[in-house]
């Protein structure tokens, strides 16, 4: 079945520049995607909020502990369970997102990863098509990462979902 799913795309793509930009192409619109209905799902002010709170309480807990501070220390152990339960919450918004595109991913990395069987994606300057890492040292993975990792920051940048201080 899967020899079929190859046809659809045209053999061109399996050669470096256009399988760079192909899959340039693809992370891009991935990262558009999971970033859009990230913030469509969550609300980016509510989040910082909580973040922010969450960081504040766990400051000033270090502070308390490290000047044995044992009454301030106390007070902010009262507040340990509402922590917890915030950074539950928080952490669950997050990965609203991971989960919905889990499956869409796994099998998009099936194709892609059978259509590039033993194929460079990539030419990385001055390393060449291939990264001499022990993990995944294929093109096809790291040009990926790298490009996604690129622009979902600048699209959680351009809607709002992170801010240049943070």
């Amino acid at each position: 079945m899967l020899p079929i799913l190859f046809d659809v795309l045209p053999p061109i793509l399996q050669s470096i520049p256009y399988s760079t930009l192909f899959l340039f192409s693809i992370a891009v619109l991935m990262s558009f995607l999971t970033t859009l209905v990230n913030r469509l799902l969550t609300d980016p002010k509510k989040m910082k909020a909580q973040r922010k709170e969450i960081s504040e309480w766990n400051k000033e807990l270090r502070l308390a502990q490290r000047s044995k501070d044992s009454k301030a220390v106390e007070k902010l152990m009262k507040k340990q369970k509402y922590m917890m339960g915030l950074q539950s919450k928080t952490m669950w918004q997050s990965m609203k997102v991971s989960l919905l595109f889990l499956v869409p991913l796994f099998l998009m990395w099936s194709f892609l990863g059978g259509f590039y069987s033993g194929r460079s994606i990539a030419y990385f300057p001055g390393l060449g098509p291939t990264l001499p890492l022990p993990i995944f040292n294929t093109s096809l993975i790291w040009w990926y990462l790298l490009c996604s990792m690129l622009f979902g920051t600048v699209f959680q940048h351009a809607l709002g979902m992170i801010e240049v201080s943070e």
